[in-house]
Formats: C-alpha cells, sequence, structure tokens
C-alpha cells in the first residue's frame, strides 16, 4: 500500500503519541511484510549445504551471520544513515540519485557513473518484483508438507492460484484491505517471538552467537561452501531496502520505532530460536521454521504465514508501481496507463501492464521452479546489487548533502560496502542456478528506460533545428491577421518557446485561430510533489497567446484541465467548457540511412516503444471528448 501520508518530526497536538503509533503500525505492514517472512527460509536455505544434520559449530556461525547482517546492514546503514537521505520526504534509489545529483557541485552534475547506478537500481526493482511474490507465497503454502504429506501435491496449484488471485484484486486499490496490513503483520511478528522464546529457554547457549568470532571462524573453516551460506544468511535482510524506497508514505521516526520495538525483536527471537532448537534437534533442519511450531498450532501458523506473504507481496507490487510512476514522470518510460484507485489517497495507484506482466511470470516461476528453494536460489541478487547502489549513492549525500569531510563519508560507505561485496561474492554463485533471472528483467528494464531517455533527448533536438520560434508567429500576426472563432484553443507542447506542431497545420490547413490560445509545456519536476501554488505559471506572448508552464512532481499525477481550471488568461478565468485541446501525434520513423547518435537496434526499439506509448489524452487527464489530435511524422 502506498499513500501519500505525511508524518512531521514535530507534532504539537496532546495526540502525538497515539499518531506516532498509528504510522508505526501502518509501516508494519508496509514496509516490513517482505523483511518479515524472511524466517520461514532463510536458516533453512543457509544450512542447505550441511544436510539434515548440521553441527553446532555450523549452527551458531550461521546464527551469528544473521544476528550481525541484521545489525549492520538494516539497523545501522539503513535506519540512522540511508533513512536521513529523503528527498522532500521520498525515498528509493531513484529519488536518492536525483537529490544526490542536485548537490553535487555544479562541474560534477549530471555524472553518468551515477546517472547509470540509479537507473540500474530501479531497474533491479522489476527483477525482484517478480521473485518476492513468488518465493514468499510458495513458501508459507509449503508448510502444508509439514502439516500432512497429503496436501503436497497441492502446494504449487495453491500458490499459483493465491498469486493470481493477489494480481487480479490489485485493480480495486489496497486502500480498504491496507487497513489490516499493520494488526495481521504486528500479530506475525508477535507469533515470531512467542515461537522463538520456549526453543531459546531450552538451549540459552544459542545467546553466545551474538560473539562476531562465531561466524568469523564459520567462514573461515568453511571453504568455497561459505560462499553459498553467505547467499542464503543475505536472504534475512532482503526487504530491508523497503524502509528507504516507503520513506514518503511513514516518514523516518515511524520506521525506526516499529523496526527497534516489533520488528528486531521479533525476527532475532525466532532466528535465535531456530539456531536454539536445531542445537538439540540438529535432524529439523530441513525446514526449522515449521518444525518449531507445535502440531496443534500448525495449521494458524501456515495460515498467518500465508496472509503474511501475501501482504509482503502487495507491498512489493505497490512499490514496483511507486517505482513505475517515478520512472514515467522523468522521462525513463514511454506514457503507460495509470489508474488512480482513491480519491483521497494520491499514491493509491495501479498501472495494467506492470500488473500482468508480473503476475505472468511469478506464477510462471512457481510453476518452473515448483519449490522455495529452488526459487531461493535464485532470489537475493538483485536486492544485494542494489544494496551496493545504494552505499555508493550514500556516500555522495553524506560528502556533499551532510558536508561529511571524504575520510569519514569514504571510511563509513567502504564498511558498508565491504560487508555488501562479501555478500554479493555469495550471491554471484546463484547465478548459473537462476540469479541470472532477475538481472536479465533488470537488464532489459534498463535497456527499455535508457533507449527512451535517449531517444526523447533526441526528438528535441530534432524540433529545435526544425521549429518555428513562437514570437516569430506572433510578430507576423500583426501584419496578417487570420480568422478567429470563439472559444480557447490549448496546444500541448513540450518547448513552450517554440511553435507547436498542432497549431502549425492548424494556421496551414484552416486558416483560423481561436480567440485565446494557450501554448501549455508540462515539466516533471525532480521533487515527489509541488505544492499547489506553484503548478501553473501564465505569461502573456501577445496577439492573443499565452504560455503556461505547468510544473508537476514526480509523483503528482498530471491532471492538466484539473490545473488549468480557474487560472486568469487574459483577465478571465479558464473555462474548461469553452476549450478545445490540440494535440500533436507523431509517428517515429528509424533513420537508416544516416547515424543518429543512436544504434539501429535502438532506434528501432524507441520507435516501438513510441508506437505503443499511451495516449497523450488518457495520460494528461484530458476529456477525449475536448480533444483535436494531429498527425505528423519524424526521424530521427
Amino acid at each position: 500500500m502506498h499513500s501519500r501520508v505525511h508524518a512531521p518530526s514535530t507534532l504539537k497536538n496532546p495526540h502525538r503519541a497515539r499518531y506516532l503509533a498509528a504510522l508505526s503500525l501502518g509501516a508494519l505492514g508496509v514496509v516490513y511484510g517482505d523483511i518479515g517472512t524472511s524466517p520461514i527460509y532463510s536458516m533453512r536455505e543457509a544450512l542447505h549445504a550441511y544436510g539434515d544434520h548440521p553441527g553446532p559449530t555450523q549452527v551458531l556461525g550461521v546464527v551469528s551471520l544473521i544476528f550481525w547482517a541484521l545489525m549492520v546492514i538494516v539497523s545501522i546503514k539503513y535506519i540512522v544513515f540511508v533513512l536521513r537521505a529523503d528527498h522532500h520526504g521520498q525515498g528509493g534509489v531513484l529519488a536518492l540519485t536525483t537529490l544526490v545529483n542536485r548537490m553535487l557541485p555544479k562541474h560534477r552534475k549530471d555524472l553518468p557513473l551515477l546517472m547509470f547506478m540509479g537507473l540500474f537500481g530501479a531497474a533491479l526493482l522489476f527483477g525482484d518484483g517478480m521473485l518476492t511474490p513468488a518465493v514468499s507465497v510458495l513458501s508459507a503454502v509449503e508448510g502444508l508438507k509439514i502439516a500432512t504429506p497429503v496436501l503436497e501435491p497441492f502446494v504449487v496449484p495453491l500458490t499459483a492460484g493465491i498469486l493470481v488471485g493477489l494480481f487480479m484484486v490489485q485493480r480495486r486499490g489496497t486502500e480498504k484491505v491496507g487497513r489490516l496490513f499493520g494488526p495481521v503483520v504486528l500479530m506475525w511478528f508477535a507469533t515470531l517471538a512467542l515461537l522463538g522464546i520456549p526453543h531459546i529457554l531450552r538451549a540459552p547457549e544459542v545467546l553466545w552467537a551474538v560473539l562476531p568470532h562465531h561466524g568469523v571462524d564459520f567462514l573461515l573453516h568453511s571453504g568455497w561452501t561459505a560462499f553459498g551460506v553467505l547467499g542464503s544468511v543475505f536472504l534475512v535482510v532482503t526487504g530491508g531496502e523497503a524502509m528507504y524506497a516507503d520513506l514518503g508514505h511513514f516518514g523516518a521516526r515511524p520506521i525506526r520505532l516499529a523496526w527497534f520495538a516489533v520488528v528486531l525483536p521479533g525476527l532475532l527471537l525466532n532466528y535465535f530460536g531456530q539456531g536454539a532448537m536445531l542445537l538439540h534437534h540438529p535432524q529439523n533442519a530441513s525446514d526449522p521454521f515449521y518444525l518449531m511450531v507445535p502440531r496443534w498450532a500448525l495449521f494458524p501458523v501456515i495460515g498467518l504465514a500465508t496472509c503474511a506473504t501475501v501482504i509482503a507481496s502487495q507491498a512489493l507490487i505497490s512499490g514496483t508501481f511507486s517505482v513505475t510512476t517515478q520512472a514515467l514522470q522523468l522521462k525513463y518510460l514511454p506514457r503507460l496507463r495509470v489508474d488512480h484507485t482513491s480519491d483521497r489517497l494520491v499514491g493509491q495507484i495501479y498501472v495494467p501492464f506492470i500488473n500482468w506482466a508480473l503476475m505472468i511470470c511469478c506464477v510462471g516461476l512457481v510453476l518452473v521452479f515448483r519449490s522455495s528453494s529452488s526459487l531461493a536460489a535464485a532470489y537475493g541478487v538483485a536486492v544485494t546489487l542494489d544494496m551496493v547502489i545504494t552505499s555508493t549513492l550514500l556516500y555522495f549525500f553524506l560528502r556533499y548533502g551532510l558536508k561529511w569531510p571524504r575520510w569519514r563519508a569514504g571510511g563509513l560507505c567502504l564498511f558498508f560496502l565491504s560487508i555488501e561485496t562479501v555478500f554479493l561474492a555469495g550471491n554471484i554463485v546463484k547465478i548459473p542456478h537462476g540469479g541470472w533471472i532477475p538481472l536479465v528483467v533488470a537488464g532489459l528494464m534498463f535497456l527499455v528506460m535508457s533507449t527512451w531517455r535517449l531517444g526523447r533527448k533526441r526528438i528535441a533536438a530534432l524540433r529545435s533545428e526544425v521549429g518555428v520560434p513562437l514570437e516569430t508567429l506572433v510578430s507576423n500576426l500583426t501584419s496578417e491577421e487570420l480568422v478567429r472563432v470563439p472559444g480557447t484553443a490549448v496546444f500541448l507542447h513540450s518547448d513552450p518557446t517554440m511553435m507547436p506542431p498542432a497549431l502549425l497545420h492548424n494556421i496551414q490547413h484552416n486558416q483560423v485561430l481561436h480567440q485565446r490560445n494557450l501554448i501549455v509545456a508540462v515539466t516533471i519536476e525532480d521533487q515527489p510533489y509541488v505544492p499547489a501554488g506553484e503548478v501553473a505559471r501564465v505569461e502573456e506572448v501577445g496577439s492573443s497567446f499565452f504560455r503556461v508552464l505547468l510544473r508537476f512532481g514526480y509523483m503528482d499525477r498530471p491532471d492538466v484541465p484539473r490545473a488549468l481550471h480557474g487560472l486568469l488568461i487574459g483577465g478571465q478565468p479558464f473555462a474548461a467548457s469553452e476549450c478545445s485541446y490540440f494535440l500533436s501525434r507523431e509517428t517515429i520513423l528509424p533513420r537508416h540511412w544516416l547515424w543518429s547518435g543512436m544504434a539501429t537496434w535502438r532506434e528501432k526499439l524507441f520507435a516501438l516503444m513510441a508506437r505503443n506509448a499511451t495516449d497523450a489524452t488518457a495520460y494528461f487527464c484530458i476529456p477525449p471528448t475536448l480533444v483535436m489530435e494531429v498527425g505528423s511524422q519524424i526521424e530521427i
């Protein structure tokens, strides 16, 4: 669930504590669903290489690695430092990239390496968005095999059915369902803690795992097996990056409070509980989470685990919608249909194309891999790379945003990178076993986004070469006036200083002009939201021509009629009922005979995306009955 919720750092009203608690409860359901379901499969996968009878050294070593991974990567890196890098209250790798780019000295802005990392980091989320729902839901439903072997044949079909149902309800929005997310996940973390405490009391020696030398000794004596173990241990922090991506929805303080008060204690008690059980019963290593559950509570825990994994999947799906919208607004993707499912909550969005693509991929992964262990072999690579990119960008934020000395910012980020690079090495061994899947998806998304960005820049350059300045048209009209018709004409054009092609065609073929003519340019700023009073700016050009500059944030809905409503145009308020919108529909043709700065395959890909982009009428929320489109061709 992604909604525009602001959590001010200081609340003067007497209900401050209650409000903070409500936001923290909401953060539980949205931010921590993914990392909260990791105990179902993480310990099992980490000890998989040691069969059904891992020794105390292996158990204590893995528990120690899990403990320090949660403390260093999540508690210190994300909670303490990364959450400070908010871009107008928003988080996520795209927001961090734009924030860092704005903070850099003028001569270092738009560094290709930083822009590449930010774009690729955003692309990695799409690969993660395929795997998380599949591995999470499948791992929860697999508990049925522990309850009774009779139900084992139904695990895969039931998982596929749950995933299909999850994606089918996306178009209705998550506002109402989201109210249940927090309480359900709170119950889940309480269950995690309650399951672990009895086993810790029976084997308190597991608590020695908090000493880091257990993890270090385990790695030093495990040889090449350690790389596979590290890749599995990293599963305990997958989802930790969500707390930064969802920063704008709850604010840093509720996210921090939920982590330290509920999430971290619940996770640690459960992981230490699994380790304690395995010290006395190493034969349970095949599925330590469900085998630590009392037989009488098995079916209720399976049901609760399934609900928790569905919530975790829902949060990541919504996050993918959110990142897609940000990429659309920043012109990294062609226009796609985006439905707003709530009239009160801005962030409640639904992107049909992304939804159905994710559904097909998730169900396909479940049908092909058929077990969470096989899927876990593909899981973690994308998240590790995303965290490495975040740590790199964090250096520039600390250096230029917080004005830290180079040695201080570099030393801290090198510390994080050294740990994450080790985990990355552990995940690299997963690539031949399915880890290539999220990388291929991320690579394809990166190619799509970078090609669209390059193509749009090429189009803008061509327009500036052949375009006619608007002032030239206005000066010519004073000597040769055209026939005027009643009403207002609105011409949308990306460059407000040039004459829109639709206007030129209207003059050439109809020899008429409206009484008032608005040249409207829409700009998507590199900030999430633009205050209502700063959205529109009107400039009079002359001869009844007006230049209207509309500014939207990348999280705003670019509703052009709403932004124009009530504006004073030439001393008169804009009347939507008396206007017509003129749009230029361009057909992109690859320029085979001349090199344009883009590879031929990029030209063809850009032309294909342009042909299949969502109509500008729907994207800018313009009523179709008020639109006239004028076609033209342009070679790139």
